[in-house]
């Protein structure tokens, strides 16, 4: 018999076989020459592996507790569970599943963790802390920063003198600081597409991430940094000018000027200072009885005469800052002068310098039009309006009071008015024993020659002021110079 026809005999032997154990135990095993053999499936020229498991009928219906439900699960337990190659590529498909979930599991566990432990602190460019925040990391020593940026400060004087100052701030990047044994991540962040519409700049961020527990160590930087700001600027008068919507510091904050620095007529000051005392500390009168909380001021006189520097020394006093605002400014409209007025800092006095100049040409005919893009009635509104600030004191000055319309100067605008004039007798006398203290005999000499002037338009307290600068330790070149004030356009 030939090798084909003993398998051939194998075969039709291992089929009746399904219906007993032992003819299933043929099938199953096969020959030497079958399946298993040398020229069969899994032979040398054949599949290496292992052979599938046949499906014995018998014994799933012999193990099985004769319902359709044991039968079936009987079946699928020695058709698939019994399958080496399913076998193999279940495990598999399971091992690739418990991974996915356990990467899954991890990830939404790290985040969890990441929201119960850490908390992110951002300060954005547009707010105040932000620049103090960057001032105080850039001196603070626990900071470990990798990327710096500069920042230089420009003066040039009127002598063509050049002053610079470089100061090194933490630049664009990630940087690391060490604040009361806790660890802080910073994060400084530049825009590439977002401008900062006030300053023209990149909008920029910056993000401190620390442990939740470290969270009130935020509220700490931040007072901290906000001290060392205003230690900057203590004892000092900021200027503030409208830049686009926004107010920003005109220069460098000046030394405030003392009260007593500034000589006006006798009771003029101790006037003016005590309404605007009382002004401030009675805004809850204003509130009660449904007025405006804002009062305004004008000080007209000649020029020369102290109005301004008597603002600058009341800013002091009060320890404000001021808003000077140039109604002239070409690009200034009535909506944007409303919008700046309303959005003054806090604890700043509003000043108008040289009201009158603004609308010398309010007369002009509808062909020509005004010369300023403010209109009057658009300051009237700006000051008294509906729409108008609160909480505001605004000082106004001019050299021509008569230039004046009356609807500027009614009561809500214009609440209190005062003469701040050439010097008096008294003034020339105070003047003298402030910038020579002691020497009273010298001043009686100087107020005799100056009574013997016979002035015909008495001397501005700034003429007053150059002579007694220009001999500063010397009371009697004082007393010898006292015929320069006859002429008003005298220089020393």
């Amino acid at each position: 018999m030939s090798e084909g026809d003993q398998q051939r005999q194998l075969h039709g032997q291992g089929i009746p076989g399904l219906q007993n154990e032992s003819a299933g135990a043929v099938g199953a095993s096969y020959g030497s020459s079958g399946i298993n053999g040398s020229n069969g499936i899994n032979g040398s020229s054949g599949i290496n592996g292992p052979s599938p498991a046949s499906v014995d009928i018998s014994k799933i219906v012999s193990e099985s507790d004769g319902s359709v439900s044991g039968i079936s699960k009987n079946l699928f337990d020695q058709a698939v569970l019994g399958n080496p190659y399913f076998a193999a590529g279940g495990g598999l498909m399971f091992l690739g599943g418990a991974l996915a979930l356990m990467k899954s599991s991890i990830t939404r566990g790290a985040g969890f963790a990441y929201r119960q432990m850490i908390v992110d602190l951002e300060i954005s460019s547009k707010d105040r802390s932000y620049n103090w925040f960057l001032a105080w990391m850039s001196q603070f020593e626990g900071r470990m920063s990798r990327h710096l940026a500069v920042e230089t400060n420009y003066a040039q004087r009127k002598n063509g003198s050049v002053e610079t100052d470089f100061s090194l701030v933490p630049g664009p990047g990630n940087h690391l600081l060490k604040y009361k044994g806790a660890y802080m991540f910073v994060k400084r962040e530049r825009s590439g597409k977002l401008l900062d519409m006030h300053s023209g700049s990149p909008f920029e961020t910056v993000t401190l991430t620390t442990l939740y527990r470290d969270r009130n160590l935020f509220k700490e930087i931040l007072n901290e940094s906000k001290r060392l700001a205003l230690k900057a600027s203590e004892g000092k008068t900021v200027i503030y000018t409208p830049w686009n919507k926004d107010w920003l510091p005109f220069g460098q904050p000046r030394s405030k000027r003392l009260i007593d620095s500034v000589v006006l007529d006798k009771g003029i000051k101790e006037q003016i200072l005590e309404d605007v005392k009382s002004f401030l500390k009675n805004g809850k009168w204003y509130h009660e009885r449904g007025i405006p909380y804002r009062r305004g001021y004008l000080l007209y006189g000649p020029p020369g005469s102290g109005k301004t520097s008597f603002i600058q020394a009341l800013a002091g006093e009060l320890d404000y800052d001021i808003c000077l605002l140039n109604l002239s400014e070409a690009n200034l409209t009535d909506d944007r002068l409303n919008y700046i007025i309303n959005h003054i800092p806090a604890r700043s006095i509003l000043l108008l310098e040289d009201i009158d100049a603004a609308f010398n040409q309010r007369a002009a005919t509808s062909e020509q039009g005004y010369t300023s893009k403010v209109t009057f009635s658009g300051l009237l509104n700006a000051l008294d309006g509906v729409t108008s600030a609160e909480e505001i004191m605004t000082f106004m000055t001019t050299n021509h009071p008569e230039k004046l319309d009356p609807a500027l100067l009614r009561p809500g605008r214009v609440d209190f008015k005062v003469l701040i004039d050439n010097a008096s007798e008294y003034q020339v006398q105070q003047l003298f024993m402030r910038f020579y203290p002691g020497e009273i005999e010298k001043c009686n000499e100087f107020m005799k020659k100056y009574r013997a002037l016979h002035l015909e338009t008495p001397i501005s307290t700034a003429a007053l002021q150059g002579l007694f600068v220009y001999n500063k330790h010397n009371p009697d070149g004082a007393v010898k110079m006292i015929e320069v004030l006859t002429d008003p356009n005298h220089s020393f």
